[in-house]
């Protein structure tokens, strides 16, 4: 039987497995199918504590597994965990097609941008489009540059709102023909010089992936159909995250937003079960919030253990 089984290999689920592995529990940590989760998937990463000069996201996952095999975690990689049964007091994870029995749970399966599905996104993914502006708006490429956010709520407003310090101009794209966003998040947008709101459009395709860069979006206006190229050198999709819970409905508590519930630090509603990461926080999202995180579930799953033994 297993101590604590850790589900995922993120930035949550690494720094959840250094503490827990520095704490002689032996974890077991399943990476799922894409091994670091998100941060393999982007190029530089500038606002993590303690590289002055950026550090690439496949990398720093990479360290954070060194680190944490280095202190004892067992790593199933590229397995996924296909089934949870928590109802009892020891609990069951079936990995591939394997059960496995663990005293303790710490989820850390992260969230997915919510994509357009346009032509020419899945093309230019970190090649100009990005779904973090707080991860890459500072990169040089998009300094001084028009670029687009598409979305209408809060976290588009405030993706706008960060890109006006670096973009020429900010061109925000929303379906409808007011913000979603709380009043006094969409005031902001309407009364900043730098951002140009464009009403009732979508985009349709994102240009060029044969140049391989983005050059420009085609949008399309839902009330009149009219048709028109917008120039850009990046697009920023702000239209929310999907995070990767499905298997733990009927489990655990989830809320309308299918993030899982948490109380008194990282505790969900089975004892013994703890979440941390982008599958808790709705609002964050930061690699550095997601470490976090996990070394929190990382204390209570510990602390929860050594309460069971005594």
């Amino acid at each position: 039987m297993e101590e604590v089984i850790i589900i995922g290999s993120g930035c949550a689920g690494w720094t959840a497995a250094i503490y827990l592995a520095r704490a002689r529990l032996s974890p077991l940590l399943v990476t799922g199918a894409e091994p670091g989760g998100l941060l393999t998937t982007t190029t530089i990463v500038e606002n993590y504590p303690g590289f002055p000069a950026g550090i690439l996201g496949p990398e720093l996952m990479s360290a954070m597994s060194k680190q944490a095999e280095r202190f004892g975690t067992r790593v199933k990689y590229l397995s996924v965990v296909s089934g949870v049964e928590f109802n009892q007091k020891i609990k069951r994870v079936k990995i591939d097609e394997e059960w496995f029995e663990t005293k303790a749970v710490v989820i850390a399966v992260g969230a997915r941008p919510r994509k357009l599905g346009v032509p020419g996104e899945a093309e230019l993914e970190n090649k100009g489009i990005s779904f973090c502006a707080t991860c890459d708006g500072a990169l040089p490429v998009f300094r001084n540059q028009p670029l687009v956010v598409v979305g209408g709520g809060d976290s588009a407003c405030e993706e706008a709102l960060y890109l006006t310090r670096f973009a020429s101009t900010v061109y925000l794209i929303h379906r409808r023909d007011t913000l979603r966003a709380s009043p006094i998040m969409a005031e902001r947008v309407i009364n900043e010089p730098k951002i140009k709101p464009i009403w009732n459009s979508v985009v349709e395709e994102i240009l060029d992936p044969k140049e391989d860069k983005v050059r420009a979006v085609n949008l399309r206006n839902l009330k009149d159909g009219s048709k028109k190229s917008l120039e850009c050198r990046g697009v920023f999709v702000a239209i929310g995250h999907v995070p990767n819970t499905q298997i733990f409905e009927g489990q655990i508590e989830l809320d309308d937003r299918k993030l899982i519930k948490i109380t008194q630090g990282t505790k969900t509603s089975v004892p013994g079960v703890f979440a941390c990461g982008d599958c808790v926080d709705g609002i964050y999202r930061q690699a550095v919030t997601a470490a976090g995180m996990g070394c929190m579930a990382a204390l209570d799953a510990e602390r929860y253990l050594r309460d069971i033994k005594n």
